[in-house]
């Protein structure tokens, strides 16, 4: 038998691959029985009768777990496409998410999103977003959108730090560092980081201070789709903001005695922002206790505009023995 010369389709660079994994597809629509205990179809009282599904798969990671920005990236999107087909012109943008990670998803295999269509008000839609692999729940998600509109509008001004050029960026620290890591960070990720500070891999800086700041970008220019814009940036937003904690203790990633995930993230998307345009990631702990430390981050345009405003809190424990 002759074999097969036929080359292989040209692998796709990291932000293809994002936009790929961002693409999901529609596999239909599920349905929600609740019975009561005297065995009584009790389903509307969830809230819920159905669910739209929608399947994706999952970028490869050095550990073998999906990136927890992944899986946020793609509840916004499998939410934003039922708000989407609602109004067809994309008025209704995200203003807030707020998620729970539950378990450490696959990377092998793909992640089917269920989107519950709990409200749509004359000006306000509210989702909730179900992320599942192997049977069971990675992440839960409730999001809102709202229509446009006018009202009060101050802001916080944006910290005075040094711009993103001359700065050094994580894939130029780690390129040509033979290690899976350092090679996943230099080749593989599809959006540029510029710490400001100091290298969190590597150093965690002279003082041991509960803030960090980040420049960040997509490597690339990205479609003009305001829906995808926001996925890009809470995809962004889950790399670095557990960091202020770190250094605060002065801890850095490479340190093997740290064990960290994330518990849960919100964001409240405040203005329109291009993902693929410096941004000034602005972060801060207000506190750490229990293994668990908590970030506040606020994400500005080069500009000087706040655009969005996150918080996380992350299991943060450091292995003594």
């Amino acid at each position: 038998m002759k074999a097969d010369t036929t080359p292989d389709p040209r692998p796709l660079n990291p932000l293809e691959d994002l936009l790929d994994v961002l693409d999901l597809k529609d596999v239909g629509t599920a349905h929600i029985a609740v019975t009561d205990v005297q065995g009584r179809d009790a389903t509307e009282s969830i809230g819920a009768t159905s669910a739209r599904v929608f399947e994706g798969r999952s970028q490869k990671m050095p550990h073998g777990r999906v990136f927890g920005g992944q899986v946020l990236a793609q509840c916004v999107m499998a939410a934003g496409i039922t708000v989407r087909d609602l109004d067809g012109d994309g008025t209704r943008p995200i203003h807030s998410l707020h998620g729970y990670f539950m378990r450490p998803g696959d990377d092998t295999l793909p992640i089917r999103f269920a989107v519950e269509e709990m409200r749509d008000g004359n000006s306000f839609s509210t989702r909730r977003v179900h992320a599942v692999q192997k049977g069971a729940p990675i992440m839960s998600m409730v999001c809102s959108f709202q229509e446009r509109a006018g009202g009060l509008d101050h802001q916080e001004p944006m910290p005075d730090v040094v711009g993103p050029e001359g700065l050094v960026s994580l894939a130029e620290s780690f390129r040509g560092v033979d290690h899976p890591g350092a090679r996943h960070i230099a080749e593989s990720r599809p959006i540029e980081l510029r710490p400001v500070e100091s290298n969190m891999f590597v150093d965690a800086g002279p003082e041991q201070v509960a803030t960090n700041h980040v420049w960040m970008r997509a490597v690339d220019r990205l479609p003009d789709d305001p829906l995808l814009h926001a996925a890009v940036l809470a995809y962004s937003s889950d790399y670095t903001l557990l960091e202020p904690v770190l250094r605060r203790h002065g801890l850095v990633w490479s340190d093997r005695r740290l064990r960290v995930a994330s518990l849960d993230h919100s964001m409240w998307f405040h203005r329109d922002a291009r993902a693929d345009e410096w941004l000034l990631y602005d972060q801060q702990s207000p506190s750490a206790v229990s293994g668990r430390g908590l970030s506040i981050g606020q994400i500005f345009g080069a500009d000087g505009v706040l655009v969005a405003t996150t918080a996380q809190e992350g299991m943060v424990r450091v292995k003594e023995s």
